[in-house]
């Protein structure tokens, strides 16, 4: 095994944030308001809905909890959904030292050997967080039903006091609800529990349904996380999608759906999460063209849709850089301002007219703003915001969540040229994963990692399987490089490092 000097990849972590124009942590002014901050208390004109069966289903380890959800039988066979929302704004006032920073970073930033909380953990994990426990938070309550055939009819909006019931996590919920594992312990100790997550599954299957009819984007990309343990990294690993995954993302695209709704009726100016169309068109076109699939010369959801699903059945191995590449042809979301009486935007991936972002205001500034703009609503009041003020904060949290991806995907490389770093030489099988005048990048099929082939490259091709010896890491930088391995050697077998020349690049992907 060869040795290295011990990587801090936290500190590396900081630098990248700031290289990205985050402040990585929070200024003494933020820590004092905090640390003066209580529990806001229960205005009495507020529902009490502390009884209903509320649950959460999230990530293991995740404390910021910003929603929680419950669903009853409605008439004609319908399902009325109900999620409720933090109420962020109870304890952050608009232009307060917290808020400024919230608003400047914009998103929390998840690299996975740190998490870098857009609001201090008192608030996040404690005072707005809708973890179990505790006489009940506040909220904002938005409520749709889904019909029989998957659509849905916006219903109220409203402020309440609710209680979590139960802390649910996806990899549990969705093997069970799958049929590849057993009942989550938590449903044995709370009464009903099996009954509500079986009705909110049948009504996040309708809700699909309805949308990949209409066009929707089954898309899945591989996104590996870090696995630490003391400050090191053991392994790489990829969430699975799954039923409780699918569960969440349609019931929040419902629920911000219903604000849009909720806010155009209020004639309220509000921000929407916009994909007009597709970047490059041409380029879906000549992809799906690749395997033999004729897509029109126009942009179309459906006619896409119906590729990706015919793809990802026939191989589902590749479908994860399929995806990848037809995402960085889409291009990226962005945030516009929308007058009240302006036509919505849409949003091409997401097969809606209707969207917004506000759904996650322990995560995300724009769903603070969002919030915002309903409690005024719901007040009778003047709009918080002016037209200039939603204008600015569209670009500017636009370009917060790109930089903040650009950090992620960084840290990515980074932990994986740590895991890797002893084992330069190793043959892995791959996979690639782009082939373009920028360079040729490969995908390891384990662990998952992605790395750029520096040798050897020419003749590779997008999908195409192949063998690559590792010849460098460098975790400062973000490098991982491979030279393609000719022949039938053995894959992941220890070789003495190539000695060809090597070539110099620029940093990054």
């Amino acid at each position: 095994m060869n040795e290295h000097a011990p990587i801090d990849l936290k500190a590396i972590a900081r630098s990248t944030m700031q290289t990205y124009g985050f402040y990585p942590g929070f200024s003494r002014a933020v820590e004092r308001e905090v640390g003066a901050i209580e529990a806001p208390a229960v205005p009495e004109d507020v529902a009490d809905l502390r009884s209903l069966l509320w649950s959460s289903i999230d990530n293991i380890d995740s404390l910021d909890l910003d929603q929680i959800e419950h669903c009853e039988r409605a008439r004609r066979g319908g399902i009325l959904v109900r999620v409720a929302i933090t109420d962020v704004d109870a304890a952050v006032p608009k232009a307060s030292a917290t808020d400024r920073h919230a608003a400047h970073n914009g998103t929390a930033v998840y690299t996975g050997v740190e998490t870098f909380s857009m609001l201090p953990e008192r608030l996040s994990h404690g005072i707005t967080s809708l973890l179990p426990g505790g006489p009940g938070r506040l909220a904002v309550v938005v409520e749709y039903t889904v019909r029989r055939d998957g659509s849905t009819r916006p219903g109220r909006v409203y402020r309440a006091v609710v209680s979590n019931r139960a802390k649910l996590v996806y990899e549990e919920v969705g093997d069970w609800l799958d049929g590849v594992g057993g009942p989550p312990a938590a449903l044995a100790d709370v009464p009903g529990l099996k009954e509500q997550l079986l009705l909110q599954d049948e009504a996040a299957r309708r809700l699909r349904r309805y949308r990949t009819e209409h066009g929707a984007l089954d898309l899945e990309t591989i996104e590996a996380r870090a696995v630490m343990e003391e400050e090191t990294v053991t392994d790489l690993v990829v969430p699975r999608q799954n039923a409780a995954r699918r569960l969440i993302e349609e019931f929040m695209i419902g629920a911000n759906r219903a604000m849009t709704a909720f806010l155009d009726g209020a004639g309220v100016p509000m921000i929407q999460r916009v994909v007009l169309r597709p970047k490059n068109w041409e380029g879906i076109v000549k992809t799906a063209a690749g395997y033999g699939w004729h897509l029109p010369a126009r942009p179309s959801a459906k006619a896409l849709s119906k590729f990706l699903a015919r793809r990802k059945k026939a191989d589902p191995e590749r479908f994860p850089d399929l995806s990848l590449t037809i995402v960085k042809l889409i291009g990226h979301g962005i945030y516009l301002p929308l007058e009240h009486g302006e036509p919505p935007y849409g949003h091409f991936g997401l097969a809606v007219t209707d969207y917004t972002h506000g759904t996650a205001p322990n995560r995300r500034y724009v769903d603070v703003v969002i919030q915002r703009l309903i409690k005024a609503a719901l007040r009778g009041e003047r709009c918080p915001y002016t037209r200039d003020e939603l204008e600015d904060l569209a670009a500017w949290l636009t370009n917060r969540e790109i930089a903040s991806e650009k950090v992620e995907r960084f840290m990515r490389k980074a932990a994986a040229a740590v895991l890797l770093q002893d084992r330069t030489g190793e043959v892995f099988d791959a996979i690639v994963t782009g082939a373009s005048e920028k360079g040729t990048y490969v995908r390891l099929l384990a662990p998952p990692v992605e790395g750029r082939v520096m040798q050897g490259e020419l003749g590779l091709y997008v999908g195409k399987n192949v063998r690559v010896r590792l010849i460098r890491t460098d975790p400062y930088n973000g490098y991982i490089d491979f030279e393609r391995v000719w022949g039938r050697e053995r894959s992941r077998l220890t070789r003495s490092p190539a000695r060809t020349p090597y070539r110099s690049r620029t940093r990054g992907r």
